[in-house]
């Protein structure tokens, strides 16, 4: 048994206890012995209030500016459910429409990450150390291909590009590869989060829609085998949401981190940018060509890059 699969076993069958231990809790089913709509009550008020506690704590803390971040990397994260949608109506949906919303999502990206992230990251660096901002934001580029490539080795998963209709049938390798989106969901949370730290609430939002429209295909490249496998198609659009929710934590570490140190600030940036490209060269772009050369996927991501061009200016 390779180390991939023994880790991934042991994930599951960790995840599998906590909800068995959730499930046997008496206070659990006390409440889901409840009535339905008493039941929903309880578990909307705990919720609300947790996010009361979370939310007010941070604005207490960090200001204002940290909690629109933070909510800011919510809502990138849950445009992977968005993305997911269409599963409702359709099992499955044409290679070429598949490559081409992931082209014009890889140039987003792409936009992003120079107008967002590279571009204020070599300003903000200059500012505090003259001259040397684009050594500062080099080494923070490089850190973060690193870290994703180190991630890449160490945890179980598999690639876009891997995927073939007859492994669309092995469930575990369906549940490797959304490991693997969850995974790189993390460094575009950062990013925002990083992106909203520097007190530039225009880039931030630039980067926010960036990261959404870039997560919806990610959503449906998620959703679309569960479905085929039998899962319930809301379900399924639930474990894809899911997959975004790891964008909050990255949000929140990387806001925090450069509001609280500010000199991090053009190493964060440089250091989300170089995860971004990473992502896009290692996963999305291959698999927009994984069955020969894509035109569609070629245009798209000139498109999307327009696009996100603009709508940057638009934000400045």
């Amino acid at each position: 048994m390779s180390t991939s699969t023994t880790l991934f076993t042991k994930l599951q069958l960790h995840s599998e206890t906590i909800l068995v231990n959730i499930q046997n809790c008496p206070k659990y089913q006390q409440v889901q012995a409840l009535p339905t709509l008493q039941r929903y009550s309880i578990w909307v008020g705990l919720f609300l209030a947790s996010q009361f506690l979370v939310f007010g704590t941070l604005y207490l803390v960090f200001g204002s500016v940290v909690v629109i971040g933070f909510l800011a990397s919510i809502f990138a994260g849950l445009a992977t459910g968005i993305g997911a949608l269409p599963v409702l109506w359709f099992k499955k949906i044409s290679n070429d429409l598949f490559n081409t919303l992931l082209g014009g999502a890889a140039g987003v990206m792409l936009a992003a990450t120079t107008f967002s992230l590279l571009v204020p990251g070599l300003e903000y660096g200059n500012v505090m150390w003259a001259g040397k901002g684009i050594y500062i934001v080099s080494a923070g580029m490089i850190v973060g291909a690193f870290f994703l490539h180190f991630a890449d080795k160490q945890l179980p998963h598999i690639h876009f590009d891997t995927l073939s209709d007859k492994q669309l049938n092995s469930l575990k390798k369906i549940w490797l590869f959304i490991i693997a989106i969850t995974i790189h969901n993390f460094p575009e949370g950062m990013a925002v989060g990083v992106s909203f730290g520097s007190g530039e609430i225009q880039n931030g939002l630039a980067l926010t829609v960036a990261i959404a429209l870039q997560n919806m295909p990610e959503g449906l490249a998620v959703a679309l085998p569960l479905v085929g496998l039998g899962y319930n198609k809301w379900r399924a659009v639930g474990i894809a949401t899911l997959t975004g929710l790891v964008e909050p934590v990255g949000g929140l570490l990387g806001i925090t981190m450069v509001t609280a140190f500010q000199p991090l600030l053009p190493i964060a940036m440089g250091f989300a940018a170089g995860a971004m490209l990473f992502v896009i060269s290692e996963e999305i772009i291959p698999e927009t060509h994984s069955n020969g050369r894509s035109r569609h996927a070629t245009f798209a991501l000139m498109g999307g890059f327009v696009v996100m061009m603009i709508l940057d200016n638009l934000f400045a």
